[in-house]
């Protein structure tokens, strides 16, 4: 049976509407309509990202100053389950198969919260961070992501000087992630020049799978 679901996420910081979302994805099984509100651009493209990356069709409409709908409709033909199970399936077995030649590759993540490396001086501790992402494009096995929060957040954006090895490493698969929230907060959201934004429970999941974590 097809049913709507309304998510009220109006005024609600990040990352409370994407877990409101995602709790009511659930309620869903595989098939049924949602529409979330909510109250800001960064909300939307969140709420978004993680509807699609689900296997929902998603659109989005700003309905007056400070509101926003997001719909989200999911098939419930079942094919979006099944692809899951498949490519669990086959991860699993490539994993094992890892194992087995004894060089299973461990999930590494990078996180940056700070526009300077260290403390103590400050221009020492921008030309420091300049270098650690460097240091990182020179890595024989590179981080499945790179996610930026709070004074992090700006290098990502229009005028840093640490955009090229970004996009060079973005261009060699490596995810940049940097926070929705953190990019409102600095006035940098029409500024992102690399990678694309996430949220606070994506950047907690992405920590919590992880093997293991890289700081500067």
């Amino acid at each position: 049976m097809r049913f709507m679901i309304t998510v009220d996420a109006m005024g609600d910081a990040c990352p409370i509407p994407v877990i409101k979302t995602k709790k009511a994805l659930a309620e869903l099984n595989g098939s049924g309509e949602l529409e979330v509100f909510v109250d800001n651009e960064i909300a939307v493209q969140n709420v978004s990202k993680m509807a699609a990356n689900a296997g929902g069709d998603v659109a989005s409409e700003q309905i007056s100053e400070g509101k926003y709908r997001v719909a989200i409709r999911l098939a419930g033909d079942g094919t979006a389950g099944e692809r899951d199970t498949e490519e669990a399936e086959e991860k699993a077995e490539e994993k094992q198969a890892e194992k087995t030649a004894g060089k299973e590759k461990k999930h590494t993540i990078v996180v940056v919260s700070s526009d300077r490396m260290g403390s103590g001086n400050d221009e020492l501790g921008k030309v420091l961070i300049k270098g650690f992402i460097f240091a990182v494009t020179q890595l024989d096995e590179l981080p499945e992501q790179m996610l930026f929060y709070n004074g992090g957040a700006v290098l990502t954006c229009e005028g840093a000087d640490t955009l090229e090895d970004l996009k060079n490493l973005e261009a060699q698969g490596v995810e940049i992630l940097t926070c929705g929230t953190c990019l409102d907060y600095y006035g940098l959201k029409e500024k992102l020049q690399v990678g694309s934004v996430t949220n606070m429970y994506a950047i907690v999941e992405a920590m919590n799978r992880a093997d293991k974590i890289i700081r500067p």
